[in-house]
């Protein structure tokens, strides 16, 4: 499903994620604060959709690898990071639902997974193909949206349900339907436990200032309400 919803959003998706408070000021910043130093080290984009997360992992001195569902992503993600990546970066077509069969035990440093994971609704099986492409000690750092957050925006009866939702994004050509799973806060930390990941870190951060005069009414937004939640967890050395 997913796969499909982003072929057909394709370079406008790209678009207006370069540039969407939400994404440009929130959310990339975010992820790459968790990641820290990242010089050197091998990194898995998972959903890497059109490069820009991996974009900016690649200019912090990254060696990444890029996957993505849809094809549409990854080449977009190929043509972006060819301008940056010096053969620092690669990009593959492969679906998290399924296990990451061509990637070896431990050959990353490094996973990060920006507001990808609540397509699915099995979180378990997916996290444990990524702790075992982790190397001991390595992190996942991963956004979703917040579970608060979409309980009350979709004004759901039960917050503790897990289920499939419909937004509609409002992109240049016209309102776009997407569809992903929400859950409750207790369903995200017991699938990372259950995968076999410490939960280091949980964090709900703030947008960068640059945000308020690129776009004050998503600035007060942020400032004031969760919009994606955040883990830090890492693949225990034992």
């Amino acid at each position: 499903m997913a796969a499909e919803q982003y072929d057909e959003l394709g370079a406008e998706y790209a678009e207006h994620t370069a540039s969407s408070p939400a994404n440009a000021y929130y959310d990339r910043p975010a992820i790459l604060a968790l990641a820290g130093d990242v010089a050197g080290r091998r990194v898995l984009d998972v959903g890497c959709a059109a490069g820009h997360l991996s974009a900016r992992l690649v200019e912090r001195g990254a060696e990444v690898t890029g996957i993505d569902v849809s094809p549409v992503m990854v080449r977009l993600a190929r043509e972006r990071c060819a301008r940056v990546a010096g053969g620092r970066a690669e990009f593959h077509r492969a679906d998290l639902a399924e296990p990451l069969d061509f990637l070896p035990d431990g050959s990353f440093d490094l996973v990060t997974a920006s507001l990808v994971l609540h397509y699915l609704e099995d979180w378990v099986p997916p996290l444990r193909e990524l702790r075992r492409v982790l190397r001991p000690g390595g992190a996942l750092v991963m956004s979703v949206h917040h579970p608060g957050e979409d309980w009350h925006w979709f004004d759901r009866p039960d917050y503790f349900r897990t289920e499939m939702v419909t937004d509609e994004w409002p992109l240049p050509s016209g309102p776009r339907e997407v569809h992903f799973y929400r859950r409750p806060l207790s369903s995200a930390f017991s699938a990372l436990r259950r995968a076999g990941f410490d939960v280091d870190q949980l964090v709900e951060p703030m947008p960068l200032p640059e945000c308020a005069q690129a776009d004050p009414y998503w600035y007060t937004l942020l400032m004031t309400r969760p919009r994606f939640l955040y883990f830090r967890a890492v693949n225990p050395e034992r």
